[in-house]
């Protein structure tokens, strides 16, 4: 059974954009898209603040993560800079994506062009526990990073 939050959004492109929406049954991300009025283009090693036309309300308990689209990544080179971007729930300004061209070449970007996707996840809050040291019986035990090997 599918559950659904009720998140409201303010369209700050007055239609003239398609709000994000789920392609197809199964997707967990909606394709959010560039709210802007002339190409932007984005050179080889550079990275922009892209613009995407919506404000929206996040429960508290939850945050909307900001995701590469694959198809950008792998075809053009063109990812989410700060992967995965993180709205939090107190945020109420325009959506921003921060995207880079890790590609050799200048990267284009025409107004309406999907441009990231967005996923929303459930937060679990952290009550830390002050103490003397951890428990170090475990698989890696006090090895430290890198050290679950390459097999």
């Amino acid at each position: 059974m599918t559950s659904h939050q009720i998140i409201e959004i303010v369209d700050l492109s007055e239609g003239n954009l398609a709000l994000p929406k789920y392609a197809k049954k199964g997707d967990s991300g909606m394709d959010i898209r560039a709210n802007i009025d002339k190409v932007m283009v984005i050179e080889p090693g550079g990275s922009s603040l892209v613009p995407s036309g919506i404000k929206v309300s996040i429960p508290d308990g939850y945050e909307i993560q900001v995701r590469p689209r694959s198809g950008l990544a792998y075809k053009k080179g063109i990812t989410v800079l700060n992967s995965p971007g993180t709205i939090d729930s107190g945020y109420r300004n325009e959506i921003g994506v921060i995207l880079i061209n890790h590609s050799g070449t200048p990267f284009t970007i025409t107004p309406g062009e999907r441009i990231a996707q967005i996923v929303l996840n459930k937060v679990e809050k952290i009550r830390w526990k002050h103490v003397k040291e951890l428990d170090v019986n475990s698989d890696r035990g006090e090895d430290g990073f890198g050290s679950s090997g390459t097999k």
